[in-house]
Parts: C-alpha cells; structure tokens; sequence
C-alpha cells in the first residue's frame, strides 16, 4: 500500500548548462513495482494568483523546470505537489504531498527595520535564493544591483528630505555555491539621519533594482522594497544672538563681546564641530560683536 508514503518533496536551485532551474527531490520508497511520480509544479505569483506551469509523470525521485522568464520568473514563490502511484487504484496511490513554498528571487533580511536616530548602523542583507548565471564570456559572474531611498513621510503620502542613509549605492552579488536558501549575499547599512527636528516617526523604504543584465530573468525584476521605519528622537538646541549672547545645550547663559573666530560647540563622541566667526559692529560707541560666518564639521 502507498497511501501512508511520506515522500517529503523539497525545491532546491540548480544551475544547468548556464541557465537555472529548480529541482525537486522526495523520497522513493522500496516497492515492488517500482512506484512512478506525478509532479504538478505552480507558481504562487507577485499579484497572488495560484497557478499551474509544468505537469509530468516520471520513474525518477526528482523533477525539474527550468526559470525562463516567461512560465516561471523571479519573484514567483514556486511549489511542487507529488503523488505516487503504481496502478489505478486508490490501495495503489499514495496522498498528494506539496513541498514548502520556495521564493524565488532576491530577499532582503530584515524584510523590514525599525531604528533610531542615533547615529547606530544597522545591517541590511541582499541574498539571491537562485544561482547567479554568466551570460557570456566577457560578463563577470555577478549582479549588481542599484539602490535608492525614498522618504514615505509619518502615514506615506507626505515625502520629504531623506530620513535613512545607506553606506552604497550599488552592492555586487557574486555567484558562490549555494547554501541555507542563499545563492549570493551582500550586505549595506543603513543610518538614520539626524534631522535635529521634531518631526514625528516617519517611513522610508530602500529599493532595489539589478543594472543592466542582458537575459530575460533578471531584466524584468524587481525586488520587494524594504520598509524602514525611523524613531524621531528628542534633539538638544543652543543657540548664539544679537551681540551674541549664548545659550548653551544645557541652558547656561553668557555673552562674548570679542571679535574673532571661536569655537562654539564640539563632540566628545564623534567629528561634530562648530566654529563661528564675530566682528565688530557697534563701532566706538560700544563694544558690541556680531555674527558674521560659521562653519559646521
């Protein structure tokens, strides 16, 4: 009897003469006659639509279909379902078994971050779950894609100045062997800016887009976008005025009458500095000093 068969059907990407497909294994039980295997391969795609690709019957404990493009693209979260069988009855048929769901495509991990702004980096994954082909001999083995950040504002519909900041603008995937679901890993970090304003927690999100792949697979992909949301946090102020008088961060008031180039304010913690240049502008009258120029590090 094949009806309490466990086959435990299983997607793994492989790369064949080039191009990559995805295989899928089970387990063959000792039976005599050998059992064959109905495979029923679907596709889970982006709109969520559940459809049928590929059908076959075969003697091997494995099947395969290849990523075209067109049947089968990156971004689809593909399945296979397989039965075995040695006749027509049902004493002769095992229950259809369907593998986990296996995304193609490239991940980010996170899928989504949360951070602050506090000058913390935090690191953001890309890993392609399918091999990296060459197209040709003068294409190096890799894809490289292009990042972007886009400011979503507090309820995604009021943009402005950028709220994260990345480490690059483009990261390379390299082909390497594939491994724990990933083909090729590249990782950037993302910064919260420091906008030293009240604004509220607020969404960006980074995009991702492969540059300039001839073949058909990639040409037409794109990556799930990367939803980052940034804490505001509290922000000191000091301040410098009319002849100057000043106000330190922590409240404390004084006033400098010289003319000259000071330096105003300076981290302990990091490069963060502020000069500002006073000349004289109360004449011989009074011994007033204004200011005339600043530059921040």
């Amino acid at each position: 009897r094949l009806t309490s068969l466990a086959l435990h059907p299983v997607i793994a990407p492989e790369l064949i003469r080039g191009h990559v497909h995805l295989k899928c294994t089970y387990s063959q039980p000792p039976s005599k006659p050998p059992p064959q295997y109905l495979v029923l391969w679907s596709r889970l795609s982006t709109a969520g639509k559940r459809e049928q690709i590929h059908r076959e019957t075969t003697p091997d404990s494995f099947s395969y279909v290849e990523m075209d493009g067109t049947n089968l693209r990156l971004g689809d979260t593909v399945f296979c379902t397989v039965t075995a069988f040695t006749g027509d009855t049902p004493e002769q048929q095992s229950l259809p078994e369907e593998s986990k769901g296996f995304y193609a495509g490239i991940k980010f991990l996170p899928e989504s971050l949360q951070i602050a702004e506090d000058g913390k980096e935090h690191v953001l994954t890309a890993l392609s779950t399918v091999p990296i082909a060459c197209p040709g001999q003068d294409d190096s083995c890799k894809i490289t894609l292009q990042l972007n950040t886009e400011n979503l504002g507090k309820n995604s519909h009021s943009p402005g100045p950028p709220d994260i900041a990345l480490s690059a603008c483009q990261v390379d995937l390299l082909q390497s062997p594939c491994s724990e679901s990933s083909c090729a890993a590249a990782t950037v970090t993302v910064t919260a800016v420091t906008d030293f304003a009240r604004d509220g927690n607020r969404i960006s999100r980074v995009t991702a887009e492969p540059v300039a792949r001839a073949d058909l697979l990639w040409r037409t992909y794109t990556p799930k976008d990367v939803k980052v949301t940034v804490r505001d946090l509290p922000t000191g102020n000091c301040y410098s005025f009319t002849d100057p008088h000043i106000i330190t961060f922590d409240g404390w008031r004084y006033d400098n009458y010289k003319i000259g180039t000071f330096l105003l304010c300076q981290s302990t913690s990091r490069v963060f500095e502020v000069h500002v240049r006073q000349w004289d502008c109360g004449g011989h009258r009074s011994a007033t000093a204004c200011n005339c120029g600043v530059a921040a590090r």
